[in-house]
């Protein structure tokens, strides 16, 4: 290894280190029956809903970025904001679920589709909330259940969530089903949209593929903003190189939603129906990671490939 090369990387680590440190310090939680409070040096970041009966799943809503803006749509937590279009009522903020496991659809709400439930917290300390959920389908059996950790973090204005999710099949053999319907998502800010009565969204990934043409194609990385009476605002997703088949593919939409989807396969490339398939044996498990980056400015300028890069080597 070149000699100038563990310095650096020696540099990075300590980096990474004293971030984490100084923002266990900032971030405060504060839990509450549904939900539990996010505080960066006392201002509300999101909430991590955990509880709510009208909700199918944990979500985090609200988000709240840089110079006090909303990340994502208020819809239909609550009633639509201007320009909010009232459609696809399973887009709720922020959330992790997939839309074929062992046939049901924990994506959609309705009829014969799954339910996510909170079972209990296994760390809700400093930065860092850990929950066990199980997936329910709708006559009742649990299918599979997840641990997931959620380490939360701040950089002057900016804010960033560390999500780890674990898939567990305890209860059985448990497939991810080929469909584009998955499964790390939000759903944006209006503002954010490529597309819409307020739109005023751009986006890019990491291989330059812009817009719309983001949707279906793979990338380690992909970043949105627009331009606020505030400044230029937006948020970046990151897919870790040690997730399976990264880098993964995006259900990205013009009207808002974008999602890391490494099951669909079929809808994305094409390809025959099951391609995409993931099969968790019973007893075994598998674990993603991804990272959410509200920050200020463009892809460019919030240097969103550096800050990847950084964030890629992080093993834990």
């Amino acid at each position: 290894m070149c000699k100038f090369i563990v310095p650096i990387l020696a540099a990075n680590l300590l980096a990474g280190a004293s971030l984490a440190k100084e923002s266990a310090k900032v971030v405060t939680l504060e839990k509450g029956d549904l939900a539990v409070a996010v505080k960066v040096k006392g201002k509300l970041f999101t909430n991590y809903v955990y509880a709510d009966p009208k909700r199918v799943k944990p979500i985090l809503y609200p988000v709240i970025g840089p110079n006090e803006l909303p990340m994502t749509r208020r819809y239909p937590i609550e009633e639509a904001a201007s320009g909010e279009a009232k459609d696809h009522p399973h887009h709720a903020s922020l959330w992790y679920t997939h839309g074929e496991v062992n046939g049901i659809s924990f994506w959609h709400v309705g009829k014969d589709t799954g339910e996510i439930i909170h079972e209990k917290f296994l760390k809700l300390e400093d930065n860092v909330i850990s929950t066990r959920n199980k997936w329910v389908g709708p006559k009742g059996k649990i299918v599979c259940r997840d641990e997931r950790t959620l380490t939360f973090s701040a950089e002057g204005k900016d804010r960033a969530i560390d999500v780890s999710i674990k898939l567990i099949a305890d209860t059985g053999d448990v497939t991810f089903g080929d469909t584009k319907e998955g499964s790390m998502g939000i759903r944006s800010n209006p503002v954010l949209r490529l597309k819409g009565e307020v739109a005023k969204g751009k986006a890019i990934n990491n291989e330059g593929v812009e817009g719309k043409g983001i949707w279906g194609k793979r990338a380690a990385w992909v970043s949105y903003w627009a331009p606020f009476k505030e400044g230029i605002t937006g948020f970046s997703i990151f897919d870790h190189p040690t997730n399976l088949r990264h880098p993964t593919w995006w259900h990205a939409r013009d009207y808002g939603l974008v999602a890391a989807n490494p099951f669909g396969i079929h809808n994305f490339e094409r390809k025959p129906k099951g391609t995409g398939n993931l099969k968790i044996l019973k007893g075994s498990d598998i674990t993603f990671r991804y990272r959410f980056l509200f920050h200020k400015g463009d892809a460019k300028t919030a240097k969103i490939a550096e800050r990847y890069a950084t964030w890629a080597k992080t093993s834990n």
